[in-house]
């Protein structure tokens, strides 16, 4: 299921973004939200984002306006083969905060979106001889490193909540007592 298309714009509002390496190309970044189906079959909502690279004038002309929704496709293709065949370092799939690349059998997956004024465009993924989706194969060291990352995530909450406690605990309170008559 696709939603419209948005276009995004920058800190100080611009949608047509200058190359800092070419003043004469630039890119405009549109984002999407799509639900996928993830490797243990839960749809999942998630907004991709692409950049719809061109000559400044070019990019312009579409005269396109923050936060406008137009028609199209964000998607994504992955590959073992680079993208980008000066850096084979640039757009390799990430297993989320951990920073590990996802491989298969070592070899890096490579994963980039791509935007279509074509309404529905498939994803292109990694398939096996039959015709099924390849997944990572290192698929033990990135639940490590998930796993690493939670045990971190609940240190540093813990630490937090123990500051929280002592600062709270640091207020001095006074509390007023009754004085009783034993007397009476």
């Amino acid at each position: 299921m696709y939603k419209k298309a948005k276009v995004t714009a920058d800190a100080d509002g611009r949608v047509v973004i200058i190359s800092k390496n070419n003043p004469e190309y630039g890119h405009i970044r549109i984002e999407q939200e799509r639900f996928l189906i993830d490797d243990d079959g839960f749809l999942r909502a998630k907004v991709l984002s692409a950049l719809l690279p061109g000559k400044i004038e070019e990019l312009k002309r579409l005269a396109l306006k923050a936060n406008q929704e137009i028609d199209g496709s964000v998607y994504f293709k992955e590959s073992l083969s680079p993208f980008n065949k000066k850096d084979d370092e640039r757009d390799c799939k990430v297993a989320g905060k951990t920073g590990i690349v996802c491989c298969i059998d070592g070899q890096p997956i490579y994963r980039k979106t791509f935007f279509s004024f074509r309404k529905q465009m498939e994803d292109t993924l990694i398939l096996d001889e039959n015709g099924n989706h390849v997944l990572h194969t290192n698929v033990d060291e990135i639940r490590e490193a998930f796993i690493n990352l939670k045990a971190i995530e609940n240190k540093e909450t813990q630490a937090i909540i123990e500051n929280e406690g002592k600062k709270v605990n640091s207020k001095k309170v006074t509390i007023p007592t009754l004085a009783l008559d034993e007397e009476k």
